[in-house]
């Protein structure tokens, strides 16, 4: 049997390459793309080790014009698409007073972490739906927001924003898409290990030792992968529209 194929945004590296693997894993072959080239060459290395294809596409997500590319480019390359990892997504570029956002901070981060997975999404649907789209293993939208549509950090005001602001277009897709057979997850992860934590991780450190999550460690690439892909796979059948914490407890309230 053909494998079914899944596309990953944002997949060189972090929670896309995890992804990535762990779709393989699945029994899926993988499209990833990304805006450079540094780290597919290891994506595309795991994702054969796991079992699957790899192919990787150059592509700014923020360019609607590129996107469409893109997608026509994923969906002809192995014959259609049936998962879609919505993962590209971009920090604020300075945290701090709220007072002091920068327009292009904004910008950016409502352009790559909302616009650009609504519109994605929004052309692979139209796919998934056109009459002769492939069936070759469950289909899935999948988008990954952050802890962060729930709880405000107000020195990433801008980020925090736009997380709430791609949760509710999960739900949107869920409700569309749920008539086609489609599932829409929200994947909201909480403090984990990639290169976008890096520079902070001296003070997660400190925080997660003082209790900030319940569970204290660190989240890793690959607890969001794994989630993803069982999530993709079928693990939760009867489930659409659903917020998946994938954050060791973080976003619970407590007295």
């Amino acid at each position: 049997m053909t494998r079914p194929v899944a596309l990953v945004t944002g997949a060189r590296r972090g929670i896309g390459r995890a992804s990535c693997v762990a779709l393989a894993q699945k029994g899926y072959d993988v499209l990833g793309c990304d805006l450079g080239e540094d780290g597919f060459a290891e994506t595309g290395a795991a994702v054969e080790a796991a079992g699957g294809r790899f192919a990787w596409h150059l592509c700014d997500v923020s360019d609607l014009d590129a996107v469409d590319a893109m997608v026509a480019w994923a969906w002809g390359l192995w014959g259609g698409v049936e998962a879609l990892v919505n993962n590209a997504g971009v920090g604020a570029l300075q945290r701090g007073d709220l007072l002091d956002v920068s327009r292009a901070s904004w910008d950016r981060c409502l352009d790559i972490n909302t616009r650009a997975p609504f519109f994605v999404s929004q052309n692979v649907a139209r796919r998934m739906v056109a009459a002769g789209a492939p069936l070759r293993g469950n289909r899935a939208l999948v988008f990954v927001s952050s802890a962060n549509a729930l709880m405000a950090s107000a020195d990433r005001a801008e980020y925090s924003a736009s997380k709430i602001a791609v949760s509710m277009v999960a739900r949107c897709f869920a409700i569309r898409m749920a008539e086609e057979g489609v599932p829409v997850y929200d994947i909201r992860p909480g403090v984990i290990r990639t290169d976008m934590t890096a520079a902070v991780t001296a003070r997660y450190d400190q925080r997660i030792a003082e209790g900030l999550s319940p569970v204290r460690r660190w989240g890793e690439a690959e607890d969001v992968g794994n989630a993803i892909a069982a999530l993709v796979t079928g693990a939760i059948p009867f489930s659409t529209g659903d917020a998946f914490h994938i954050d060791g407890g973080l976003h619970m309230h407590r007295l």
